[in-house]
């Protein structure tokens, strides 16, 4: 299965892959860590969450694991992949938190502001 949805790049340089359907994430929840061209989209970072990083970010302001039915978000549970806004993967990275990181479903524009060591050492598919 091809699960390229984007002309958009990833930080390893190819075509920018889906990050997850089920649950469906995304800045325009399409499944894709993408920016669409629009500039302050910062949802970029495809992760696999664990326990402690969700409970984590609820202690930080973040709740991501409590469900909200009218927004139709189910509330995510370890093992689920999401597309992390990017200033929150590096608050989690500097406490010693950050989720793993799915390189080629994480987009090229985070390579602004975290180094693409910082992200092979935290990934899930180091290439």
């Amino acid at each position: 299965m091809d699960n390229e949805v984007s002309t958009e790049r990833n930080v390893l340089g190819g075509p920018l892959q889906a990050c997850s359907f089920a649950p469906l994430t995304g800045f325009f929840r399409d499944g894709c860590c993408a920016t669409r061209g629009e500039h302050g989209v910062a949802h970029l970072v495809c992760v696999k969450v664990t326990a402690d990083f969700l409970e984590f970010s609820r202690a930080h302001g973040n709740d991501l694991s409590t469900p909200i039915p009218e927004m139709r978000f189910r509330g995510l549970v370890q093992g689920d992949r999401w597309c992390l806004h990017v200033l929150r993967w590096i608050e989690a990275w500097e406490a010693g938190m950050a989720p793993k990181v799915v390189l080629e479903a994480t987009h090229e524009n985070v390579l602004r502001m975290v180094p693409l060591q910082a992200l092979k050492r935290h990934a899930l598919d180091v290439q």
